[in-house]
């Protein structure tokens, strides 16, 4: 009998406990939306490197591999206005910006968008101004799309 009496006891006992409240957060829709926003992002930088509207000349070659880092460019309007990135920039000051941009490390390849109408002259002119400033490897952007 008196074991009845020390289990019906316990029984009270159990009654009073409290549960713990769960304090621990589901990170697991944070993640989802992290991760939809870097295939966002992911999807529409490239699309953000275009700067200057330029008529590219068309020529059949085949495109140069992406390199991982930022791509920079320099180009020359309709109007022979140059633009280092999206930057107006007067031909007397490309070589030392650019010799300022060799300095940092950079060794990565220029690329030049030119619009069609471009005299040659001032081109020669430009890829003169760039190796002047210490860049040995150079691009002509080109339109691949034949009209």
């Amino acid at each position: 009998m008196a074991m009845m009496l020390q289990g019906g006891g316990g029984g009270g006992r159990r009654g009073r406990r409290r549960r713990s409240l769960n304090s621990e957060i589901n990170v697991t829709p944070f993640v989802d939306v992290m991760l939809v926003l870097l295939i966002v992002f992911m999807v529409t930088a490239p699309l953000l490197v275009t700067g200057i509207d330029v008529t590219l000349p068309n020529a059949q070659a085949r495109p140069l591999p992406q390199s991982s880092s930022e791509v920079l460019a320099l180009t020359i309007s309709e109007d022979g206005t140059l633009f280092l990135q999206e930057e107006e920039i007067a031909l007397e000051e490309l070589r030392p910006r650019l010799a300022a941009i060799v300095e940092t490390g950079y060794n990565q390849r220029i690329y030049v968008r030119g619009d069609t109408v471009v005299p040659l002259g001032l081109v020669a002119q430009v890829f003169a101004e760039i190796q002047a400033a210490g860049f040995n490897n150079a691009a002509i952007v080109t339109d691949s799309n034949s009209n």
